[in-house]
């Protein structure tokens, strides 16, 4: 009976591996061709912007309305859209897939009882990992912005130093490097930011937190089916990621 439990763990973690390979291939590949497709669309952007829409023109309507056409700009709109939708599918289905397998065939095996017992078990931990890489990569985009906002202040202090004018300006080119004072970009950007989440200017970490959760699960592609809420999700980000503990200090010593 142990012998037969040991073969059938063994099976099943053949099984568990094989399905790992082929669901890697299959993502790479998916991945690589949503790929090609975002950079051909990028480059066909980047030909209209340098003059081609005047190509276009000359050509009329009936090139726009060839069928041919039609179908290659379906194409670079839908791909890049449904393909990442599936990557993280099938990544989320290999994730839970093959744990479970694993689990099974370590439990056959050795004995071991894995902590979970179903694929929706699975799920929820797969969300939970996720989450929390998402969290760690916006927590170091946070800290690489507020780096380059304080660069940019002490570098600007460090030319107003070394003026002695006894006056203050807004701009200056010392050793062939431009300085300009980043005080109304950095507001600019501060209020713009409080704006989209809702908040006063006088606000505080916790309460930028609390507005983005909220703003945040508002607009998220997969709960908001609006065609503009990837692009508002990311605003919402962009704005989340600036308001930190130490900009929102630097506006209020602006004041």
């Amino acid at each position: 009976m142990e012998m037969l439990r040991k073969i059938l763990g063994n099976i099943l973690y053949g099984i568990g591996k094989i399905i790992s390979v082929v669901l890697d291939i299959i993502i790479g590949v998916t991945g690589f061709i949503v790929s090609f497709v975002v950079s051909v669309g990028r480059g066909i952007l980047g030909l209209i912007s340098a003059g081609g829409c005047l190509f276009f023109f000359l050509l009329g309507p009936s090139l726009l309305f060839n069928p041919a056409i039609l179908l290659i700009i379906s194409m670079l709109i839908i791909i890049p859209f449904l393909g990442t939708k599936f990557v993280s599918f099938l990544k989320y289905a290999k994730y839970i897939v093959t744990e479970y397998l694993f689990d099974r065939a370590r439990y056959l095996k050795e004995g071991k009882k894995g902590k979970y017992k179903s694929f929706n078990e699975y799920g929820n931990k797969y969300r939970r990992m996720e989450e929390e890489k998402w969290r760690k990569e916006q927590e170091r985009r946070q800290e690489e912005q507020q780096k380059q906002w304080e660069e940019k202040f002490r570098q600007w202090h460090e030319y107003q130093n070394t003026q002695n004018t006894g006056g203050y300006s807004y701009g200056g080119y010392q050793q062939g490097q431009t300085y300009y004072n980043p005080t109304d970009e950095f507001k600019k950007k501060y209020e713009e930011s409080c704006d989209l989440l809702g908040l006063d200017y006088d606000t505080d970490i916790y309460k930028v937190k609390l507005a983005y959760r909220k703003k945040a699960k508002e607009n998220h592609p997969d709960l908001n089916k609006s065609p503009d809420a990837t692009k508002i999700f990311q605003k919402i980000n962009d704005a989340y990621e600036f308001l930190s503990e130490g900009n929102i200090e630097r506006y209020k010593k602006m004041k």
